[in-house]
């Protein structure tokens, strides 16, 4: 067996299977920066799923589906900024709704579709190219970790660069220090001159949009195939716990999404090392299946506990407002 084969295909199975939580670590980050705590990633990543595959599938275009894909989740983040922030509804049961109304969406949709004639995305040689990987020159020619860390799709690049720009954002502009006064101190930044509500408005959904382009990355790796699981499987909620294990940073999102990305994998790919390397990871091959499919949200649990330990401690980026109505009337 090829050693050095499977450690490299391990290396990029740990970031091709395991982007889409960066996008939703991402967008959640967005949200909660501005004070707002959006419980219903999962079903805005399904929303984006849907369409952005559909659409991007008829159009026969990767750009169109991404397009799509955001602009999907954008409008859920769009209702779910009106019943907070215009409407002042609770944030926990609104983010919860929003979950369940967009799993009802994508089953209703993609039952719909597929009750006629489902696209297939090997029939669009636009999508299925669109997600071919592309090697970077030099850097995949690596040995070992070249092919594993550098010879990626565009979405995961794209992933990578939009984690970047988001920390940036917040770190070094103008808007987004006004984004974080928002999210520590609402009322001190209205007394300012803040527009309080367009900037949560602006945020909640740019953060949704995010989360949409995940979930159409989700329907490319399962090859667009619908069936009565939903192609997200999980994943929103994780990355609302990879948020706190991120600190509120969206580069540290990079290397919550590689930590738990190695654990998670090992569900497809621990047989394999158990036969490749069977002096060091025989014992993989022992485990039980269910114990591997567990296996991500025993990770997540624990990553809870050691994160909430360390914020206790005063390390938290916690936003001091999140998940708190502002009411300009008693500032």
């Amino acid at each position: 067996m090829d050693k050095i084969g499977v450690i490299t295909a391990f290396i990029h199975a740990i970031i091709v299977y395991n982007i889409p939580l960066l996008y939703g670590t991402v967008g959640e980050i967005t949200v909660e920066k501005s004070g707002s705590l959006n419980l219903g990633v999962e079903g805005t990543m399904a929303v984006g799923a849907i369409f952005g595959y559909l659409v991007g599938c008829y159009a026969n275009s990767i750009g169109v589906g991404i397009a799509v894909s955001f602009v999907a989740g954008a409008l859920c983040g769009l209702l779910f900024a009106f019943l907070t922030v215009s409407l002042q509804a609770n944030q926990n049961i609104t983010g919860l709704t929003l979950t369940t109304f967009g799993l009802g969406v994508y089953f209703f949709v993609g039952n719909s579709v597929k009750s006629k004639v489902w696209p297939s995305m090997n029939d669009y040689a636009g999508v299925k190219e669109g997600f071919a990987d592309l090697p970077i020159p030099g850097l995949s020619q690596i040995p070992i970790i070249g092919q594993g860390l550098f010879s990626h799709n565009l979405m995961v690049y794209l992933g990578i660069v939009i984690a970047v720009a988001m920390w940036w954002y917040l770190k070094h502009t103008k808007t987004g220090l006004r984004l974080r006064a928002v999210g520590e101190n609402p009322g001190a930044a209205d007394s300012v001159g803040v527009n309080v509500n367009l900037m949560k408005y602006l945020h909640i959904c740019l953060g949704c949009g995010i989360m949409g382009i995940g979930g159409y990355y989700m329907a490319l790796l399962m090859s667009g195939s619908f069936n009565s699981a939903c192609w997200i499987g999980g994943y929103g909620w994780i990355a609302v716990a990879l948020v706190i294990f991120a600190n509120w940073s969206p580069v540290l999102a990079l290397l919550g999404t590689f930590v738990f990305g190695f654990f998670n994998t090992l569900q497809v790919s621990g047989g394999s090392l158990a036969l490749a390397f069977p002096a060091v990871c025989g014992w993989m091959g022992d485990i039980p299946t269910q114990l591997y499919q567990a296996l991500p949200f025993i990770i997540t649990a624990v990553v809870l506990v050691v994160t909430s330990i360390r914020n206790k401690r005063g390390a938290s980026g916690l936003p001091a407002a999140l998940g708190v109505n502002y009411f300009r009337e008693e500032r």
